[in-house]
This record gives C-alpha cells, structure tokens and sequence, in this order.
C-alpha cells in the first residue's frame, strides 16, 4: 500500500491494510513522513508501516509540495521494482504514478482506492486563479487516465437513492469508471454512549484542521446564541490552518466572549478520550472544496455517532442526506451563523445511533476484492 501522509495514523488506509492481513496477506505501508518526526518502521496490527524521509515537505498546493510528493513517488518506485510485490494498493490518486508504472512496465496489477477528489484541492486557496483552474483540469485528467489501468477502484460515498445528492461512485461512473463505496465507519466494539449534558456543553473539531473558514463561521455560530447558552469549542488535530484556528480561538477566551480548548495531533487511541469530552460534532466545511458538493462524508461524523454524539454538517449535499436519514446529527446553511448556532444547540440534547458500523463495509470491501485476490492466487 502507498499514502502520502505519514499513516499516524490514517484510520482509512490501516483498516483496509488489517483486513488484507485478516484476508491472508503480507501488507507493507509505504508512507511519506513529511515532517519526519515518526518512527521510520512500525507494526500495526500485523501490518508493516514503512515511513520514508527525503527531506521536510510541508502540506498544501505550493510547487515545492509538488516536488516532495514527486521524489516520494520516485523513491518508492525504485524501493518497489527492486522487490516486485504481487500487488499494489493505491491510496488516493497522488499515488496512482506509482501503480500505474509498475502495471505498465512489470505486470504488477494494482487497486486504486479513491478517498477524495484530490485535484479539488488544488483550487482551494485561490478557486477563481485560471491558472490553478488549469492545473486542477489536468490532474484530473491524470487521474482519469490511470485510474482506468486498475484492477479494481473503491472509493469512500454513493448516493443513497434517486432522490438523494451523488456521491463519488457517481461521479466516477459520470468518467466511465465502475467502482464500489466502502464508507469510512468505525469497528465496533464502542465506548459509553453519550449523556446529554445538564448544564455546560460542549462542541468538538477533531480530525484535520486545514479549512479557515469553516472555523470562522463556527466562532460566529457560538457567539449568536446568549452567552449562558453557548459551548465549550474543542478543537484537536494538526494541519495546515491549526496555528490561525489556535489564535482565533484564544482571542475569543482573552475577549471573554468563549470557552475553547486546543490541542494538536492525536493518535487513534486517543481519539475515544478526546470524544467523550464533547456533546456535538461540528463537521462543517467551505462548499468551495469540490469534494463537499461532490458527494465528501465526514469520518468525524461517523467516528462522533458511534458513541452516540450527533454532528451538525452540511446542507445541499450527500452527508445532509446521510446525517438526516440516518439520524447521525442534522444540517445547517453554510454562511449562516444562525443557523449553524441554532443546530448545534438542537444537537445539545440529542443521542445519535449508529446502525451500519465498520462491519459492514468490511464486507463490501472484500466482496470488492475479490477479482484481484483471483489474481493472485
């Protein structure tokens, strides 16, 4: 398997790993520790994470990241081709390179597994540059290309039924490309469920912090309902905006107009501590990323009702559709400070309750699989 990220952890990529170790198999994760700051070789329940280091690379859409992620890229290739594996498991399309190339120059089959639209990314700090709008288009088509040489292609949301918004088996299969949804969803067994709160309460951000705006319209949320209504704000997790969101937020507790707490990267097992800490999951992003309106669905979302608590998300798109029909959390307007305030209070209350768990898309998973385990045999 190959990631960009320094798998520390990346729940998505190691359960899949675990179940091809369950499935029998010998699973190396090869992953790019961009800030070097983790163990270069670790076992994960069975699977090997191999953590390369070619020099600090920071996150986000500027050339000289482009640049890591290609000599990252290169390195693994050459770690590959000197040591064939039977297959190779790409975890989103900036790994593709990889795949593809041992396909067309060894044979090597390979499964691409789609959590995002990732060339949406590239447009984000500025969406109207012509020039990033090139460079998106490209990537895309790319990606198109090579996705088109796999085996077999997952990816993370569908539509749940005509009526409801599409997800990304739908836009592939717009592209000409089948694949299988296996949704982000914890594995069972969970902890205490959530207690409503009888006095003070809390509204959690755990997970990556790289979308400014959204935290800007939660600030703006809180401080519209009266100040003995108004929560605690819980942010955990590291990325790209996590200073900007750290002063923001301490601004607003020296101002007295909130309570808030922040704290930077967590490891997995840290992540049911840090839930139970909070009442209501915030899972609100800019629609300016493509990925939300395009079928993206929250593991907060789906992390946060496993233990009961509900999560306010996006209108207008499929996790509404998701978090509504399934009784996970509600929605809100994006923009509106109101509204957002208004359905994180309803939340306050509320007990979510999670029915389609890890278990199931673990089966989906290995029905999907089956085709290349053929292969390989």
């Amino acid at each position: 398997m190959v990631v960009t990220n320094p798998c520390a952890p990346d729940p998505r990529v190691l359960r899949h790993a675990v179940w091809m170790h369950q499935a029998g198999y010998q699973v190396t994760v090869h992953a790019f520790d961009r800030e070097e700051n983790h163990p270069m070789s670790e076992n994960h329940h069975g699977v090997r994470i191999m953590r390369y280091r070619i020099g600090k690379v920071a996150y986000g859409g500027t050339v000289s990241t482009y640049r890591g992620i290609r000599r990252f890229q290169r390195t693994v290739l050459r770690t590959l081709v000197h040591d064939l594996p039977a297959m190779v498991y790409c975890h989103d399309a900036d790994t593709l390179r990889i795949g593809h190339a041992l396909k067309q120059n060894h044979g090597v089959p390979f499964v691409f597994d789609m959590h995002d639209l990732q060339h949406t990314w590239v447009r984000y700090g500025a969406p109207h540059s012509r020039i990033r709008t090139l460079v998106s288009g490209q990537m895309k088509q790319r990606m198109l290309r090579r996705a088109k040489e796999a085996t077999t292609i997952v990816t993370s949301s569908q539509q749940l039924d005509e009526d409801t918004h599409r997800g990304f088996v739908e836009w592939l299969a717009h592209h000409g490309l089948e694949s299988v949804a296996i949704e982000n969803r914890p594995m069972p067994p969970f902890q205490d469920k959530k207690e409503p709160p009888t006095d003070h309460w809390t509204v959690g951000y755990i997970g990556r912090v790289r979308d400014i705006k959204a935290f800007e319209l939660l600030i703006q949320a809180a401080k519209t309902l009266p100040p003995h209504h108004r929560p605690k704000i819980r942010v955990a997790g590291d990325g790209t905006a996590s200073a900007k969101v750290r002063t923001m937020l301490l601004d607003e507790v020296e101002a007295g107009t909130l309570e808030a707490e922040v704290s930077g990267a967590f490891s997995q097992a840290q992540l049911g501590e840090l839930l139970q800490e909070i009442d209501v999951m915030y899972a609100m992003y800019s629609p300016l990323r493509g990925n939300i309106l395009q079928g993206a669905l929250p593991v907060k979302m789906f992390d946060a009702a496993g233990r009961g608590i509900p999560s306010v998300v996006n209108d207008g798109c499929l996790m509404g559709d998701v978090a509504t029909k399934e009784g996970l959390g509600t929605t809100a307007v994006w923009g509106d400070a109101e509204s957002v305030g208004q359905a994180l209070f309803r939340m306050k209350q509320e007990v979510a309750v999670l029915q389609a768990t890890g278990e199931r898309e673990r089966k989906r998973w290995l029905d999907s699989m089956q085709g290349i385990f053929a292969e390989l045999q």
